[in-house]
């Protein structure tokens, strides 16, 4: 029997209906709020920790390459020194406590920023209410904020899109929507590659490689939900940087990196062309130094399909991994503790 007290596997395999979900609740939601104009945008900055930081770096990999203007995705304290009253901040947290992303809120409108806030409501959405800024509520809710990756990214592409700084996004939505819903067919079968995976890595652990851009994204995605589902320790680096450095640490040592790593590598069809042979060039080198190399393509129309692609099968595989821990991949006490002592409650 699976331990899932919260419901984990059936919130991942609605991921494609939250997209769905999200995406109308956003555009009914931002129709009718204020939002500055493209022409008196100079730059974006999105502000956000753990899953919504990851929204905010989704944003940054999808939609910042065609624009003509800077995004940056702020995880932290505070905001980067050049917002003024130029920059659009969204500010994003699922529960509206997260207090890096209050700070920076208020920040931001101290420096005169235009600020859009998401959360499910909490602190954020007081905040937004008592300074008369635009907030859109997340929806659908998730058991979990880091299950609702969806809600929080998709309200932020359409906000870009209805400025103008984003077009075409809603095709590139339903694009993912059809990925995801495919993806995740294949995924909720009872002998399926996510679960078949978990059983290979076993009590091994999981390092997740991916190309700069939309895999090095992914391979954050799944060493996050590795660390938070399973509870085991992960690591992740990107291409083409760790062919600098990090490849170094694989020269001796193989007796024992053979018998507690195995390798993921993060594939996509938006590689830049030295970045695809560098990885290639690590499959072969590290083949004698890891216990396994499992290679994983996305598929999918667009960088946001297969970017979200690739993420799915992740969460899936850590699932699956809680299961071969014999963990309950809902509850994160540690990261409980640590809110609770920092704040001296």
């Amino acid at each position: 029997m699976i331990l899932d007290t919260v419901g984990m596997f059936d919130a991942v395999a609605a991921f494609p209906e939250q997209i769905q979900v999200a995406a109308a609740a956003a555009h009914g939601a931002l129709d009718s709020l204020h939002l500055p104009d493209h022409d008196d945008v100079a730059n974006v900055v999105v502000l956000g920790m753990g899953t919504s930081g990851q929204a905010g770096s989704l944003v940054l990999e999808v939609a910042g390459p065609l624009m003509a203007i800077p995004v940056i995705a702020h995880r932290g304290y505070g905001v980067p020194n050049f917002v003024d009253s130029s920059t659009l901040v969204m500010a994003a947290s699922y529960s509206g406590n997260t207090e890096e992303v209050l700070e920076g809120a208020a920040n931001a409108l101290e420096d005169g920023a235009s600020v859009l806030c998401l959360s499910t409501g909490g602190e954020l959405r007081d905040f937004a209410a008592a300074n008369g800024l635009p907030h859109v509520s997340v929806t659908p809710e998730a058991p979990v904020g880091r299950a609702a990756l969806g809600s929080i990214a998709i309200p932020m592409l359409i906000a870009l899109e209805k400025i103008g700084f984003f077009p075409g996004g809603d095709s590139w939505i339903t694009e993912a929507i059809e990925q995801t819903s495919r993806r995740r067919d294949s995924l909720i079968t009872e002998d399926n590659e996510a679960r078949r995976l978990a059983r290979r890595l076993g009590r091994a652990f999981p390092i997740i490689y991916g190309g700069n851009g939309i895999g090095s994204l992914a391979a954050e995605r799944w060493k996050t939900q590795f660390n938070e589902n399973a509870k085991v320790a992960a690591f992740t680096n990107r291409v083409p940087e760790l062919t600098h450095n990090e490849v170094c640490g694989w020269g001796q040592d193989g007796d024992v990196t053979r018998q507690i790593f195995q390798l993921f590598m993060l594939r996509h069809d938006f590689e830049h062309p030295q970045v695809m042979r560098r990885l290639d060039v690590l499959d072969d080198i590290l083949d004698e130094v890891v216990g396994a190399i499992h290679r994983i393509d996305a598929k999918g129309e667009g960088p946001l399909a297969q970017l979200l692609d690739l993420m799915l099968v992740g969460d899936f595989v850590s699932l699956h991994s809680a299961v071969e821990q014999g963990v309950d991949p809902g509850p994160v006490p540690t990261i409980a503790e640590i809110e609770t002592r920092v704040s001296g409650r």
